[in-house]
Formats: structure tokens, sequence, C-alpha cells
């Protein structure tokens, strides 16, 4: 299980199976109300993809709506499929439709909007290619706005479109737009984003959703549409390091293999893998699947591995380049966000899940929270739902991990409750390493130590104790940075 897995594998698996390429995965999110569920039902009605019986009824559904500006169509009720969201005018659940234009398929995930619903939207976010915020050009950015932004950043995705909605409502006024932009690239700063977009919409009449407004002729930019259609989906790198987390072990008479599914890059008969955890090496036999060997398999490829020795693994390693190989690390730290009702209690039992492996957690410490206001971190020991915290995790056995910045595919993962199995987190790793904090392998940054030196200049204010905690994460970090094993007692 990974970060994806906040879904239910059935939504999960509700797409076309169709190759990377061939498809761009969009996710919409924003603040409630802003016209996410008006702006794709409109994508939706104007590229053919809604059925005419379907169009009949969300025709007949409009009449006498107030709420469309002199229009005829309530285009959000083709997203709003649940009775709940129709009832409250919210979108709730995560909504997944498709369609396609001249040159691609689409998958679109509609995203709720209510701060409530965040754990939704993070699922959406970590299947996307490209996110497109919407926010209504009368308000500007919120910090609903921010959030879905950081958690953008968290899951990976680095191709962005803010979508300023409702310009109707503001008689497409070009100076509001050019404010919003200018704050909002100023917002994007504060993430790794690679890709980012403003365009102005109003989704209600089609202004700049899939062709040029003639209201906005100030705008010399690209509809909506036809940004999504220079986009590229997100691609692995061509050297991606192999990786298969063995799901299960399948023995028929002398035949012993290691099935999963590949994580990231490729295999063929005669590499040299390791297994991380034993630390363990033999070359591969075979490559079998129901349909007859292969002489490769790639990324998403279900497939079981025969090798040449018979080494002891079982559900949970990561098979790997003998060369290139993950963490098998007890110490991480990590980026989560809380998913949880239920605050985060340091005392309670963890464990935390990767793609086929459960671990009992051992400690968890919070050491920072995102400010949605400022969008740094703040020094912090607790968190609740909807935060995003940074923090450390001791386990109670090592683990295969990679960091999320390098390969996404295993450098992420889940915390449940270990009473009742529920879904607490989801996060990224950002550090790992081999062997618990101890004094024989690690640097202690003690209070003392930082007090006598580093922050010997600091008080006992309120200001001057959380300025010492955030000297102390920077120095830290710099320690991590050029190998130095490293833990903070303060």
């Amino acid at each position: 299980m990974n970060l994806a897995a906040l879904v239910d594998h059935e939504v999960a698996s509700a797409a076309p199976a169709e190759s990377a390429g061939s498809m761009l995965r969009l996710l919409t999110c924003g603040s409630v109300d802003d016209g996410k569920s008006t702006l794709i039902g409109r994508l939706l009605w104007e590229s053919g993809a809604v059925p005419d019986d379907q169009r009949e009824a969300v025709l007949a559904a409009s009449k006498g709506r107030s709420n469309l500006n002199g229009e005829e169509i309530d285009f959000s009720l083709l997203l709003d499929g649940l009775q709940a969201e129709r009832e409250q005018g919210i979108t709730i659940d995560i909504a997944w439709r498709f369609f396609e234009s001249a040159s691609r398929r689409y998958v679109i995930i509609d995203a709720p909007g209510h701060e409530q619903y965040t754990r939704n939207m993070a699922t959406g976010a970590s299947h996307a290619d490209v996110a497109i915020l919407l926010i209504d050009a009368r308000h500007g950015a919120k910090r609903q706005t921010r959030r879905h932004a950081a958690i953008c950043d968290l899951v990976g995705i680095r191709n962005v479109v803010l979508a300023v909605n409702k310009m109707d409502l503001i008689d497409f006024d070009e100076a509001t737009f050019r404010r919003i932009e200018a704050e909002f690239y100023e917002m994007t700063k504060s993430f790794g984003f690679e890709q980012v977009q403003a365009i102005p919409v109003a989704a209600l009449t089609g202004d700049n959703v899939s062709g040029q407004s003639a209201r906005m002729p100030w705008y010399d930019g690209p509809s909506l549409l036809e940004y999504l259609e220079e986009s590229e989906p997100a691609m692995e790198a061509l050297d991606a390091p192999f990786r298969f987390p063995v799901q299960t072990v399948l023995r028929n008479g002398d035949f012993r293999g290691y099935a999963g599914t590949v994580a990231s890059g490729a295999i063929r008969p005669g590499d040299r893998i390791l297994d991380a955890r034993s630390g363990l090496s033999a070359h591969v036999r075979r490559i079998a699947t129901m349909d007859g060997d292969r002489e490769e398999a790639a990324k998403g490829d279900a497939v079981a591995i025969e090798l040449d020795a018979e080494l002891d693994i079982s559900r949970g390693a990561v098979l790997s380049e003998a060369d290139h190989a993950p963490v098998n690390g007890d110490v991480v730290e990590a980026r989560i966000v809380w998913v949880s009702e239920t605050p985060f209690d340091p005392e309670a039992g963890y464990l935390l899940l990767t793609n086929t492996d459960q671990v009992p957690v051992s400690s968890i410490s919070i050491s920072a929270l995102i400010d949605f206001e400022s969008l740094q971190s703040a020094p912090a020991h607790d968190c609740k739902v909807n935060d995003i915290a940074d923090c450390r995790i001791l386990l109670g056995r090592p683990a295969a991990f990679d960091l999320f910045s390098e390969l996404p595919a295993t450098g992420n993962f889940v915390l449940v409750s270990a009473i009742d199995g529920a879904t607490v987190a989801g996060g990224v790793i950002t550090f790992a390493q081999s062997g618990a904090a101890t004094p024989e392998n690690t640097f202690v940054l003690s209070r003392d130590l930082l007090a006598r030196g580093l922050c010997s200049d600091l008080g006992d204010s309120a200001e001057d104790r959380a300025e010492f905690e955030r000297r102390a994460q920077e120095a830290a970090n710099l320690l991590r940075s050029v190998g130095v094993p490293v833990i903070i007692e303060i």
C-alpha cells in the first residue's frame, strides 16, 4: 500500500488501461463554490462525452435554476453525482470522468473542495499528472487554496494551472486577474512546481475553457483545453532504477517465483538483483506471466521473477538493482498530511505501510507544521486533521525506502492505527538511514551543545524557543546533507 491507497482500490482502478503517453490525468481542486463541477461539466459537454439521454436529463434539471447567470445549462449536474452532494450543492467524493479530444484521452479527477474532505483531495492528487486549482475571481486565493497547493507539491505534482473562474462576475476585469496571477506566482515559489500557468476563465459561459474568449482580448495565453493539450503526462526517467516490491511468493514444484508489480525501471533475465532487507543478491533466471515468459519487465508489469539462487525473501521485500539499492532503514524523516479526525497521539500505536510491507512504528515525533498563511514551516509537536507536518519516525525493524524526490514509487507510505487499521496519514520520505540512533553511529544535537554555540544568543521567550528549534532543525539538515547521521535532543 502507498499514498495512493488512501482511495479504495476499486476507484483507483476506474481509469481504462491505457499507456501513460496517451492519457493525461487531471486533478481539479479548490474551495467550495469556486466552480469545479461547472468547469469540468462544460469540458465534458463540449467534448461530446455526455450521452444524449444524459444531456436531456441535465437540460430538464437545469430549468428554473437561479444560479446560472442567464445561461440555460447547469453543467455542475454532470459531476455532483451523489444525492448528498445534490442536496448540499457541494462535491464530497472523488468523481472520476473520462473524455477525449482530437489528440488524446483525459481522466478528470474532481476532488472535493470543503476542508472536511481534504483526505479525498489528497487521494485524487496522488493519481494526477496536472493539477487545476480553481479560485473565484471575486475572492482570490484562500487558505484552502494554499493547502491544496501544498498537498499537490507533497504528492509530486509538478504541473499546476490556476484557473481564475467566474470572470464573468467581475466584468472580465484584467486588473483583478493580474493581481491574483501575481499573488499566485509568488505563492508557487514555496513549492517545487516546474510548470505554472494562470488562466482567466468563466466556466458557466465557456470563456477561455476550450477556446479563446472574445470578451478578454487582453489575455493572449492559451485557453484551458489548449494548455492541457500541450501538457505531458508525468514520465519516469529513462534511467530510473529497478524496484520490485514483493507481494507474495509462488511455489509450484521446482518453481519458486517472487510475484509483484514493477514499481520503476526494468529487468531482464541475467540481470543481478539485490534484496535490500537481507543484502543478498542473485541473477534473474526467468520472468514469468500468465501469458508465458517475457524477455523484459518494466514499470507497471505484474510478473513473477525466478532467481538462480534461493533467497530468504517474503512479502514486503523490495528487489532492486544490485548497484543502486534503496536504504534498508529503521529511521525515516517524512512530510505527512494528517487525514484522521483523531489528532496525532505520540502514545498511540501506528503501523507504517509501504507498497507491500507493514512495519511497526516505535515512535513518531512531530517537528514542524506548514503554516498555510505564510507557507513556511513553524515548530510544532502536535498535528490534527488536514495538517501537513514534518516528522521523524523510528521503526521496530528496518524496511526498504527511497527518497520521494528521487523515486516517488517507493518513497511514499501510509500510516494506520495499530488498533483498528484506520488510515491516519499519508506521507513521503525526505530522509532515511539504516541503524536506529545510537551513540556509536549518530551525532547528537543536544540542548546544551546548541545553547553553548549556535543558539547562545537566545533567551527563554516563546519567540526565542521557537527560533531555538528552528536552528536545531536547520543544523540537523545541513549535517544530514553531508551524510552525518544526527538526532536532535532538545
